[in-house]
């Protein structure tokens, strides 16, 4: 929690969830400060992209903004952060990145995003909407902007100029022209090797050029004759989850992630490669497990994150382990991968009191954990 001056006042803005570990990591930037002091007398529909925790949101509440985004969290993180300032929550409007723009905004604010495939999908979206007359800024840290982020603002909406570095940030200034651009589509597709399977993912779905190596070993060890329930939890294209559709015809998957796109991706992905498999699956954007009741799953597959934005972190690791905990049945099992250094053994018998290595190479391993009745 920290104390943060923007647009001439002060807030108290937390990261969500909150990171116990490391409390020093501030739920805004430079970025936001400087995006703030270019907002003026500009009058009319403000939309925010990509507001990580809500900063930008709770410093112009009174504008009724439209806060655009693919983070459920973030969604999350923003209304606990109006809260916590008091303001009321339904002064800002949330909207998930698939769905289609409001009209004409005066003012757009973009926090530009770590994919630039997530840039590229919103600018175009933007394009749709956008007049000659709206201001359109964006904002990272100097690092985080390229030139091949200039060239996207560019090609897509019209003349872009950058601003002066401050404080280790800089803004991108965009007008609006319509410049002529070939269609294109934001899902990127390709083969599963040794399936018959196409995957396909929206912008922001994490390894969407291929399949990562992680999943690959991962894949190698799904079970099979699970009957009852499973989660494919932080699924993003789902096709851990699609896999033990196949090899479990009679068990049933819910696909979990906090990302809209990474859902939409998994859904696409069992409509077009296990069409009879639908009906045997789930579809939720959420926060780990958060609200799921206890005791309901048999087995629950994760390759957890361990970043949030730009801050290397395992917070959200522990968060669905111990969600996956009290969702499992006892007897039933949480599965994962992940880096070997990250040293998941040690975090999975802390809270499950039994670890178990199923396989492991010279960068991932495969955890098995059993919920099991605690001893005193």
């Amino acid at each position: 929690m920290s104390q943060a001056e923007l647009n001439g006042e002060f807030f108290t803005l937390d990261r969500f969830p909150p990171n116990v570990e490391d409390p020093s990591l501030q739920a805004w930037d430079a970025a936001d400060e400087y995006l703030l002091q270019q907002v003026g007398d500009t009058g009319g529909l403000t939309l925010i992209f990509n507001d990580s925790f809500g900063a930008l949101a709770c410093a112009l509440a009174e504008r009724h903004p439209v806060s655009i985004g693919d983070s459920y969290i973030a969604e999350l993180a923003t209304g606990h952060n109006l809260r916590m300032n008091g303001i009321d929550e339904s002064s800002v409007t949330f909207q998930d990145s698939l769905s289609p723009l409001p009209s004409a905004p005066a003012l757009v604010l973009i926090k530009i995003p770590k994919q630039l495939a997530l840039l590229e999908q919103q600018l175009r979206a933007l394009r749709e909407v956008a007049t000659p007359e709206t201001r359109i800024i964006a904002g990272a840290k100097t690092r985080d902007i390229h030139n091949s982020t200039m060239a996207l603002f560019e090609k897509i909406l019209g003349p872009t100029t950058t601003s002066l570095a401050w404080k280790k940030a800089r803004l991108i200034h965009c007008t609006f022209s319509a410049p002529v651009l070939n269609e294109a589509s934001d899902i990127f597709s390709w083969p599963l090797d040794g399936t018959d399977f196409t995957i396909h993912n929206h912008a922001n779905v994490f390894s969407r050029s291929g399949l990562d190596i992680g999943a690959r070993l991962f894949l190698q060890h799904l079970p099979e004759g699970i009957d009852g329930e499973m989660v494919d939890l932080g699924c993003g294209n789902g096709v851990i989850g699609l896999q033990l559709l196949a090899k479990n015809p009679q068990g049933r998957v819910l696909f979990v992630d906090e990302s809209h796109m990474a859902v939409a991706s998994s859904q696409l992905n069992v409509e077009r490669n296990l069409p009879e498999a639908v009906a045997r699956s789930e579809f939720m954007v959420n926060n780990a497990l958060a609200g799921i009741e206890p005791d309901r799953f048999d087995a629950v597959f994760c390759n957890p994150p361990f970043h949030q934005q730009h801050a290397i972190t395992d917070h959200i690791a522990w968060q669905m382990f111990n969600d996956a905990r009290r969702a499992l049945k006892y007897g039933g099992a949480l599965y994962i991968v992940g880096n070997r250094h990250l040293d998941y053994f040690r975090k999975l018998k802390r809270v499950f009191g039994n670890c178990t290595t199923i396989d492991t190479n010279n960068k991932f391993v495969v955890l098995k954990a059993v919920k099991v009745r605690k001893t005193r």
